[in-house]
């Protein structure tokens, strides 16, 4: 841990100057992005260069790097190493991961609308009772249209159509997950 220089700062002066509360101030030492000596009293003492630290630590956060990632990070250049390539190579690894959550999402959406149109058939088939809706598969309780009550054939032509179709979008997914 480094010693503090005498032109260091105190915890309060820190939290005022960058606007942090000292839970996170002390969040950030456990995770290792930001360290502190001790005062001869005992006290926190802060080296000049926190305020730039911690500048460097909420701009990082903010294009998804981690607190455990920059302490791994900092802790290489504090040694004299130069983490660059490192640094590169998990923002490539980052926006891969971005570039791949609207697939994931779709798929998460079409799932619940999916899901939404079985609890929609559920309902109507259960009328007073409870459908019970989360005691199905992933939250879906399934219905078939034997099950809906009402006498309209058309209606239950179309509610099978509905349910072949949902039932082929079901495999289809499970084939791409």
């Amino acid at each position: 841990m480094p010693t503090p220089s005498a032109s260091g700062c105190c915890e309060q002066e820190l939290k005022e100057h960058c606007d942090l509360s000292t839970d996170t101030l002390r969040h950030n030492e456990r995770k290792g992005p930001l360290q502190a000596g001790r005062s001869a009293n005992g006290y926190r003492e802060y080296a000049p260069q926190s305020q730039d630290r911690i500048r460097l630590v909420r701009n990082a956060l903010s294009v998804g790097f981690t607190l455990d990632e920059l302490g791994r990070l900092l802790k290489i250049r504090e040694e004299g190493g130069a983490p660059c390539r490192k640094v590169r190579a998990l923002a490539g690894a980052k926006l891969k991961d971005l570039e791949e959550q609207p697939r994931g999402l779709s798929a998460l959406r079409d799932e619940l609308r999916m899901m939404l149109g079985q609890w929609d058939a559920k309902l109507v088939a259960t009328r007073k009772a409870g459908a019970r809706l989360l005691d199905g598969d992933r939250g879906a309780a399934v219905v078939r249209p034997s099950e809906l009550t009402g006498n309209s054939r058309a209606r239950k032509g179309i509610i099978s159509v509905v349910f072949a179709s949902l039932a082929l979008l079901r495999i289809a997914l499970e084939g791409v997950a």
